[in-house]
């Protein structure tokens, strides 16, 4: 029996997709990633940690294990909070650092990202207001985008964010939170000074602010001495989210992160993940549990810091080759980036196609603003390749950029 179709001009049209999903756009870093996948491109976009350090000798010992001691408990649901023995590890971790935790204080998230999601779910009304740093994290600027937020962007130097420019801006604004990544920044790779944080802590507490505090690199440390969490001072303490995830010390493809956060919040993220995915992957957790009973994560990740130390200065050594006269850039104690600022009159996202060609790649710097661009900057990966390739890729660059302003 043939069925007829109607002609199409019958069909009545579908309602639209919601405001939101029609006015934010994709990652333009995702963006260019696609465009710069070819295997002779020396990326600098990404943000990847470098593959051949992963641990998998040691990350598969512990999903064998797992699997043939639980496989049962494994591969069942768990509770949307996460695993008991993870949570536990996590706030033994984080209590040696200096901040007492308990596994109560937790909440398992997949990946840090969607920590950001839940709690801009958990915490903000459409309209409602949202100061970040300048530059920022392009994905928070999505995510709090998507939830219908107005960012607005916090003047700031070398050493953070301008305190007095947070104060004013939370009086006149009165914005629900303050986001930060205040140990070596995505994307300028700078640390918040100590006076910066508790100064911070101080105008949160003074005029009512919950302050989101974001550490996916803060481990990554290779010189320097280690900075405490905004969430260790006494003002911020009942106020700030702390994030952590595991994507840069062991590996971003388990999607483990998680939040610590006072009851409310905390409370508020677990309702919303119950929505978005009731949990994070049980077997995922559980071999990160297991991974940390019976490996070093923490010799892992001075491993680790050591070989990005290498990475970080074999940039450094080229970057005044590479940048036209009167380039600056910042010198990063830790992470996986730094930040250069052309000189005037450079424009990055223009130049980007032309480099390209050179087989060498960037992010330009204005998709991290939430207000107006310096559209001079650009943000550079050091850490997934290696010493010798960031040589090659740097001397490409600089042929890029050499060829571009030639071509006016």
């Amino acid at each position: 029996m043939t069925v007829t179709q109607p002609p199409s001009a019958s069909f009545a049209p579908v309602p639209p997709l919601a405001a939101r999903a029609r006015s934010i756009g994709g990652s333009p870093v995702r963006d260019i990633l696609a465009v710069t996948a070819r295997p002779e491109v020396v990326n600098f976009a990404g943000g990847l940690p470098a593959p051949e350090l992963f641990d998998t000798e040691g990350i598969a010992a512990a999903y064998q294990a797992v699997l043939a001691e639980t496989p049962g408990r494994a591969l069942q649901y768990s509770t949307t909070e996460g695993e008991p023995a993870l949570r536990a590890a996590l706030a033994a971790r984080t209590s040696a650092r200096g901040l007492a935790t308990d596994a109560d204080d937790l909440l398992v998230t997949t990946g840090s990202q969607q920590a950001l999601s839940l709690l801009a779910t958990a915490l903000l009304e459409p309209g409602d207001t949202v100061l970040v740093e300048d530059p920022c994290y392009l994905a928070a600027l999505q995510a709090f985008g998507f939830a219908g937020a107005r960012v607005i962007a916090v003047p700031g130097d070398a050493e953070g964010p301008d305190p007095e420019a947070l104060a004013e801006l939370v009086v006149r604004e009165r914005p629900k939170l303050f986001y930060t990544v205040p140990t070596f920044q995505n994307p300028t790779g700078r640390t918040m000074t100590a006076g910066r944080r508790a100064a911070v802590a101080s105008v949160a507490a003074r005029h009512g602010l919950w302050i989101v505090e974001d550490d996916p690199y803060g481990e990554l440390r290779f010189e320097g001495e280690r900075v405490p969490w905004i969430a260790a001072y006494e003002e911020a303490r009942d106020r700030t989210v702390l994030l952590g995830s595991f994507s840069k010390v062991m590996a971003p493809g388990l999607r483990l992160g998680w939040l610590r956060a006072p009851a409310g919040p905390r409370r508020a993220c677990a309702v919303a993940k119950q929505a978005a995915d009731l949990h994070t992957p049980t077997v995922n957790q559980l071999a990160a549990a297991r991974y940390l009973a019976d490996r070093d994560l923490d010799a892992h990740v001075r491993r680790v810091a050591r070989a990005y130390g290498e990475r970080r200065d074999a940039m450094l050594a080229g970057l005044a080759d590479a940048l036209p006269a009167g380039s600056r850039w910042t010198r990063p104690e830790g992470g996986m980036f730094l930040w250069a600022t052309l000189p005037a009159g450079y424009d990055t996202t223009a130049l980007l196609p032309r480099v390209v060609r050179h087989d060498v790649a960037y992010v330009p710097g204005a998709p991290f603003y939430a207000g107006e661009p310096d559209r001079s900057t650009l943000r550079l990966c050091f850490v997934t390749q290696t010493p010798d390739a960031i040589g090659e890729g740097l001397r490409r660059l600089g042929e890029g950029l050499r060829e571009a302003a030639l071509a006016g």
